[in-house]
């Protein structure tokens, strides 16, 4: 296991045994060895771009070892491109059986230049090429490559950017508890990743294991003096930012824990973090979803009061929440409120209202808003549409429902539900119109749905009004034969 210890704020691993050998000062003879390597250096650094690659592979026939390629990738960092161009010249022409010894030299050279992008791709590379031992298990163990580079650090004159992109890399290929176990492991050595690479920790941890490891992350990762349940003391080694109390409280949202999004809250007033437009948003949204619509409108004008814009996520919020109350006057006014203060209404906005105006029966306002969303171009959700052909058919304007529907079929391949084919069939069979309710109940079969006894029931009382007893006589015999 390395050594470690800090000099002007730079980590530095010490190891017992390099790999590396590099050319003495003494007056011994270069071996062979050297020669290549000294040889190679030379024929990359100073002949034309053009030729340096035929005169390597005359020189070189039988390529490089691990070592070799290590020892010439040293001697080359401060030309990071051409040491880029020499790997990936080595792997076209198979120059190198390349090792975790030759992977994290050259990752090294680019991490300390910054070259982000191609860092991360080769770490990526490096994890697929070198697997762990046992890949059944949950991957609880850092990646091979981890060691390496810890090993390797000091003689590549490396820079402590090199762990975060492990662990960003560790995160895009979905080894979440290696990305938390390399935290862990480098946290010993006295470091951390920047807040940044923290961040992105806690949201994978919340995105796939929950709200509650996402949080106990951040406790380990930061120190906290409040972990839910109990009080613990801790030692904030990176500070939290707002990002991090935004990602947080988002997962907290999305887990529907409202109290312990609160907590957060105040946590982030306590360590002197100013809450974002984001912040409150988050908030307010939680407090729309409980129906607690005078907290909700208290963070708006905290919002105001703080000089913090009302930006489409935060009037969508508080319009969706006060049509869930049955304010739709109220929120008509915000709606209107949202034009004069810049903000461009979005589809999200109308799906609220239309919504809204047929939860308390007013379908001539809420076709106005469905008529203008449609000029604007705006796709609805199937959701929406379903509300306003349950409204419609409940106001006996069963062709205005079925002139919906089908826009929305043919324009926005929107998909109804069940329940919206069976409320257009009642209506069409209430009103007589029994061919197009066939047509549109072999349309229902053909999505998937099959029809129940309130489209069976609709059918026959549809053929029985209109006097075609020997048809409603069918139906209900095949009626029986199917329940």
């Amino acid at each position: 296991m390395a050594l470690f210890y800090t000099v002007s704020k730079r980590p530095i691993f010490l190891n017992p045994t390099t790999t590396l050998r590099f050319c003495s000062a003494s007056s011994q003879p270069p071996s062979d060895n050297e020669t290549a390597v000294a040889t190679a250096v030379s024929v990359l650094k100073h002949h034309r771009s053009k030729s340096r690659w035929t005169h390597l592979r005359t020189l070189f026939p039988s390529g490089f070892d691990p070592s070799q390629f290590s020892q010439i990738t040293i001697q080359l960092r401060n030309n990071p491109h051409l040491a880029l161009r020499f790997f990936l010249f080595s792997i076209q022409h198979s120059l190198c059986h390349h090792s975790l010894l030759s992977y994290a030299t050259i990752i090294h050279t680019l991490a300390r230049s910054r070259q982000k992008s191609h860092a991360l791709a080769l770490i990526k590379s490096a994890l697929r090429k070198f697997p762990d031992a046992n890949t059944d298990s949950p991957l609880r163990t850092p990646p091979l490559i981890f060691e390496t580079l810890i090993t390797t650090y000091r003689t590549c004159d490396s820079a402590p950017f090199v762990f975060d992109l492990l662990i960003k890399a560790c995160l895009q290929s979905k080894r979440i508890n290696q990305a938390i176990e390399i935290v862990r492991m480098l946290r010993t050595k006295g470091i951390s990743p920047m807040i940044s690479t923290c961040n992105s920790l806690i949201m994978s941890v919340s995105k796939h294991h929950g709200s509650i490891a996402g949080y106990e992350v951040c406790n380990e990762l930061l120190g906290s003096t409040r972990k839910f349940g109990d009080q613990k003391l801790g030692v904030k080694i990176v500070v939290p930012n707002v990002h991090t109390y935004n990602i947080i409280m988002h997962s907290f949202y999305k887990d529907g824990l409202i109290e312990n999004l609160e907590q957060v809250w105040s946590d982030m007033i306590v360590n002197d973090c100013l809450p974002s437009a984001y912040s409150h948003n988050i908030l307010m949204a939680a407090y729309c979803d409980n129906g607690r619509m005078e907290e909700a409108m208290r963070m708006w004008e905290e919002m105001r009061n703080k000089g913090l814009k009302h930006d489409a996520m935060a009037y969508n919020t508080i319009i969706g929440g006060l049509c869930e109350a049955g304010e739709v006057d109220k929120a008509e006014e915000f709606f209107k409120e949202m034009g004069l203060d810049g903000e461009e209404s979005t589809c999200v906005t109308y799906e609220h209202l239309i919504t809204g105006y047929c939860k308390i029966g007013d379908v001539d306002s809420a076709m106005l808003l469905y008529k203008d969303m449609c000029r604007k171009e705006f796709t609805p959700l199937g959701s929406t549409i379903d509300v306003l052909i349950k409204e419609l058919c409940e106001k006996n304007k069963v062709s205005e429902a079925l002139k919906v529907s089908r826009f929305a079929m043919k324009r926005n391949n929107v998909v109804m539900k069940g329940e919206s084919y069976e409320l257009l069939i009642k209506g069409l069979c209430n009103e007589g119109r029994m061919d197009e309710g066939m047509k549109l109940q072999a349309e229902m079969v053909g999505r998937g749905y099959e029809p129940n006894s309130g489209i069976y029931s609709a059918f026959i009382n549809g053929y029985e009004k209109e006097g075609n007893k020997e048809q409603a006589a069918k139906l209900k015999m095949e009626f029986q034969s199917i329940k």
